[in-house]
């Protein structure tokens, strides 16, 4: 046993270039100067000339390589640097005079892309890049000229065929600066030609505020025209999802999936839910799997159908068919309906298509999906309702249906429709929706909404940004909600900013201290808590996926003791009865990635119940919507 401790010490030194001891207390004096040297390796790296580099050197080589190909991302290291290095004792001011520089050049050349996009008539890009030109606190020619930008975009999109795009790009440049007669009088009636009753109805107004006096009877007839649920459920499929055959218990069964759909074009794009489609899109999902559509009852023919884009996070899908349709539905009313407003939900419940439902709107602000809020309605919702459209006494959408809890009547939800609105034009581009992404978990306090955790290897975290402080301001703005609205007001003001952007976020502390940080969003994962729950301490994954934050007590080699800091309102350690300063042991962390939750197994010495100690099995999901 000491000859083998021997030769890995001898190896070891003679690796690092230390003379091996002669006398077995000499590894007293071995042991932290291996420690020191180590350490001293690990901030260091060597090139292929022998030289030894910092690793400040090496995060400005970084950032010189992406200046020209990346001036967004340099700039996003450029801050990481400073959060990074500013609290050094000793900062290599040749080191900073190079940052400074490079800064300089980076931000000129993101202010030429932005130049050379408005000169190729990328508008999207040129909004794209105002944007992070703004995060930084830099004014230009073009600044405040974003309703432009966006109007110019909605035209081209008309010029290219994409009426559903330019009618959103529209609506957002109307809702930003109104626009002007002759582009609303375009909008209207390119709106009238695509039989879109409400969408005219909304660029005939828009004209009209504008002064347009002189306009053609059919539109103006057409846009003021009212539509019928009949007419309305001529917009309405069945969507079919086969899957071949499933074989349970020795019995083969036929696997279908069934919902709703809507058309909102009229070149046959339809609205339905991701959940309806996901095995079309799925990687995981291994097996036969095709979609279709159908326009009548169970005898009608099955219409192929394909996903063109899809927002998990949302859970929504745009599906295409080559089918003309009688009706399509109008998404630019932007809706918001009141509580005790009455309902309309269309749709396919087993399969029985063409149903019609009634109700009220319950309630509005629930919060069921990782990004925003939901509708709560009264109106029936069953099995092949999903996709569905709600709508209000006068035919304009408020929502999609989306979900029910079958073994209660009356419980019933849907995405709102000016959800719908701002996450259609990402669809519309194909493939996955890509949604911002700080990797923050907050909670709502009567203070704001404090930051909990921040995820490993995220934005958040390679800038450094502090637990246990609360957000400011997004982008310059002071974010504000009524009681449980905070945090999806948070994700709606960065909602439209894609990945890959600047943004810049304002934190205060507990004694009134402000700091800013400027950094690129990153895309959203599918189940945001996951990758923290594998990597992470449990101790410290417990605040986002259980809300109670947790401080290490003594601890043993066979169990981890802490004390509960601090537990969210609502959370699951909450609805556990879990208090503060309740002591906690640990046992294991449980990940169950397919089923999409983990479970906690912990013993608990609960004060409420005079410290009579619990074992506890705590579950949590791992796509919490309290995230940013």
């Amino acid at each position: 046993m000491n000859k083998d401790k021997t030769f890995t010490t001898n190896r070891l030194s003679r690796k690092l270039m230390i003379k091996p001891p002669k006398r077995k207390f000499a590894l007293n004096f071995l042991i932290p100067a291996i420690i020191i040297l180590v350490s001293a390796v690990s901030c260091r790296s060597v090139n292929n000339s022998g030289f030894v580099r910092s690793t400040s050197s090496i995060r400005l080589s970084d950032i010189e390589n992406q200046i020209s190909v990346n001036p967004v991302n340099a700039l996003n290291l450029i801050y990481v640097y400073k959060e990074v290095y500013s609290k050094t004792e000793e900062k290599n001011q040749e080191d900073w005079y190079q940052l400074s520089l490079y800064e300089l050049e980076a931000t000129g050349n993101l202010l030429d892309l932005q130049e050379k996009a408005i000169a190729q008539g990328r508008w999207e890009d040129a909004e794209s890049l105002g944007r992070s030109i703004a995060s930084i606190g830099i004014i230009t020619e073009h600044t405040g000229k974003e309703a432009d930008f966006i109007l110019s975009d909605a035209k081209q999109k008309l010029e290219e065929g994409n009426n559903l795009g330019a009618f959103l790009a529209a609506v957002r440049s109307h809702e930003m600066k109104p626009m002007d007669r002759e582009s609303a009088l375009l909008f209207l009636e390119k709106a009238v030609n695509s039989r879109q009753r409400r969408t005219s109805a909304y660029f005939l107004a828009a004209a009209l505020s504008a002064g347009e006096s002189n306009i053609p009877s059919y539109l103006y007839e057409y846009a003021t025209g009212h539509d019928t649920a009949t007419d309305m459920i001529k917009g309405v499929a069945t969507v079919v999802v086969d899957r071949g055959f499933r074989i349970e218990r020795g019995m083969g069964s036929l696997d279908r999936v069934g919902g709703s759909a809507f058309f909102v074009d009229s070149s046959g794009l339809l609205i339905t839910n991701y959940h309806v489609i996901e095995s079309e899109v799925d990687p995981k999902h291994q097996g036969y799997s095709r979609l279709y559509i159908r326009m009548g009852d169970s005898t009608s023919p099955r219409i192929p159908a394909r996903v063109i884009g899809y927002d998990k996070a949302l859970d929504l899908a745009l599906i295409k068919t080559e089918v003309e349709t009688d009706y399509v539905f109008s998404i630019v009313d932007r809706i918001i309906p009141r509580v005790g407003d009455t309902v309309l939900a269309i749709g396919s419940p087993l399969g029985l298509e063409k149903t019609v439902t009634s109700g009220i709107v319950s309630a509005l602000g629930r919060r069921f999906l990782q990004i925003g809020d939901v509708i709560q309605i009264d109106a029936a919702i069953n099995s092949g309702n999903s996709g569905g459209p709600v709508l209000d006494n006068e035919g304009r959408l408020v929502g999609v249906a989306f979900a029910g809890i079958s073994q209660y009547q009356g419980l019933n939800f849907a995405i709102p429709a000016e959800t719908l609105a701002a996450a259609l034009p990402q669809m519309l581009k194909g493939g996955k929706a890509e949604r911002p992404w700080f990797g923050l978990a907050l909670y709502e306090t009567y203070y704001g909404a404090e930051i909990i955790y921040t995820f490993p290897g995220t934005p958040a975290d390679k800038h450094l940004i502090s637990e246990g402080t609360f957000i400011r301001s997004i982008n310059g703005k002071f974010i504000s909600a009524s009681q449980g609205g905070l945090i999806p007001a948070m994700q709606e003001a960065v909602f439209l900013c894609g990945p890959n952007e600047l943004v810049a976020l304002e934190t205060v502390n507990r004694d009134g201290a402000v700091k800013k940080y400027i950094m690129m969003t990153s895309a959203r994962p599918d189940l945001p808590l996951l990758d923290a729950a594998k990597i992470d301490l449990r101790e410290r994954v417990a605040a986002p996926l259980f809300g109670m934050v947790l401080t290490p007590l003594p601890s043993t080699l066979f169990s981890s003791n802490f004390r509960v800091d601090k537990v969210v309102l609502g959370s699951v350690a909450d609805n556990a009865g879990i208090s503060q300063d309740d002591p906690v042991t640990i046992s294991r962390l449980r990940i169950f990635e397919d089923e999409g939750f983990a479970l906690l197994d912990i013993s608990i010495k609960k004060r409420r119940m005079g410290y009579l100690e619990t074992n506890m099995q705590l579950p949590a999901y791992l796509d919490s919507p309290d995230t940013l």
